[in-house]
This record gives C-alpha cells, structure tokens and sequence, in this order.
C-alpha cells in the first residue's frame, strides 16, 4: 500500500511539474519589444524622431519610400481591399508548380491609394506581402470639380488615362451626385481614392482584372501629372529633410542585432 502511495505521489509530483512548466509559459514572453519599428533608412529615422511632419513632404521632394511603417504612421486609417486572387503556374522538370498572385489596393479615401501585387505559395502569405506593397506604392490624388467650384472636391480634375496590357482605361470628371459611374473593383479602387463622382470608359481585355485595376490605377496616378493653371503659382525651392537635418542623420546609431 506504501508502496503504491509512494508510487502515486510521484506519479502527481511529475504531473504537477509539468503542469508549472506549462502554466509559466505565457508569461513574461520573450519577444514583446518585437512590435517596436527600428528604422533603417534615412528617412525612416528622420519620421520616427518627428523631423518630418507629414507625407506630402515626402512627395514634395519625391523621396522614395522603402519602409511600410513610415506609411503606417502617417497614414494610420488606411484601409485594405482585395481586388483579385489567380492561380499561376510554372511548368518545371517534376510537373506543374502553382503559386498565387494577390493584387491588393489600400487608401484612406481621403487622396492617398497604393496598389501592390504579390505572388506567393500560400494566399495569406501573398496577402500579407501584397499589403506591404501596395503601402510602399500609396500615392496622392489629386482631385477636382465639375462646373462651379462649390464645396469640397468631388471628382478627376481633367480627363485621364491609364493603360496596362491590352487594357485602357479613362476616368472623366462628373457632376456632384453621380457616384461612380464604373466596374465594380475599379469602382472600389476610386472609393479608397476619395473620388466621389466619376465616368469610367475601357477597353480591351477587361476580364484581367490584374491589368485592368493597374489601369485604373495608372489613371489615377497621372492626377498629378501635369500642371493646370491653378498651380503656375511661382514655386519657392528650399532644402531637402536630408539637408535640413544632415546633422541628425550624422550621428551614428547603434542598433541591437
């Protein structure tokens, strides 16, 4: 009886044991400072110590862009949107190798939109990238009025064009109240873009979708591509943030690897 008493005392302490190595694992987890961005670019120290204030001097200066966190703190609303998933496929010596391309657009609606597209083994994964891309690749929009300038700005400010693959696409101004007039993802791609009022036209393989949100976005793009009269203002040149604060990016940083 000892015997066995003894026996299962030990039996408990060794279940016991283990059941404290597995009650303290959750705590104190290793990897909490994880989540803090440490840049590695110039301008992603310049962002993180508030040398920059917002993103549009960053476009002023046409400063590119390789962290996706200087966009997370600039542009903290953004919101995501899958556009289209396809299989591709690779032919290799031991068969068929099929991957998945993501093609995903973000924006705040509010005048700043970024698509990216992104292949991967597995969907999440090619999501997941397709984000970060398409965050590197946010741009501003301009947008414009149609008729008498009232109000907020509603609509394209001219008449644009984008083309990708067979596709093109043309995106004209409409009066307040129209919506937007267009396919349902391009539709979708002007919402993230603050366009309120739109007239679409295309043409050209349109069933690509890939091709056809690139257009769409192209279009978008070239907002900013050419000068109306509104901006012959004289332009008043001054130093770039790397200039400005030459003496901050001077110093050396030491980074914990």
């Amino acid at each position: 009886m000892a015997d066995n008493a003894v026996a299962e005392g030990r039996g408990r302490g060794g279940r016991g044991r283990r059941g404290d190595r597995g009650r303290g694992r959750g705590r104190g987890r290793k990897d909490e400072g994880k989540d803090e961005w440490v840049p590695v670019t110039k301008l992603g120290r310049l962002v993180k110590d508030g040398r920059i204030k917002s993103i549009e001097e960053i476009y002023l200066f046409s400063l590119p862009v390789k962290e996706f966190q200087i966009i997370d703190h600039f542009l903290p609303g953004l919101k995501d949107e899958v556009m289209n998933i396809m299989p591709v496929q690779k032919q290799t010596t031991a068969g068929q190798r099929t991957r998945f391309k993501a093609c995903v657009a973000v924006g705040d609606s509010n005048g700043h939109v970024g698509l990216g597209v992104k292949c991967s083994k597995e969907v999440a994964t090619a999501i997941r990238g397709a984000i970060i891309l398409a965050k590197l690749n946010v741009v501003p929009v301009r947008r414009g009025y149609w008729g008498t300038v009232l109000g907020e700005p509603h609509t394209v400010p001219a008449k644009v064009t984008g083309k990708c693959g067979s596709v093109t696409a043309r995106l004209v101004p409409a009066p307040r109240g129209t919506g937007i007039v267009a396919a349902p993802k391009p539709k979708r791609l002007l919402q993230l873009a603050g366009i309120l009022d739109c007239y679409t036209t295309s043409r050209g393989s349109t069933k690509t979708l890939g091709n056809f949100v690139k257009a769409v976005f192209q279009a978008i793009c070239s907002t900013y591509g050419f000068l109306t009269p509104d901006l012959w203002a004289e332009t008043h040149f001054s130093k770039t943030p790397y200039q400005e604060h030459s003496d901050f990016l001077a110093k050396s940083v030491k980074r914990n690897y």
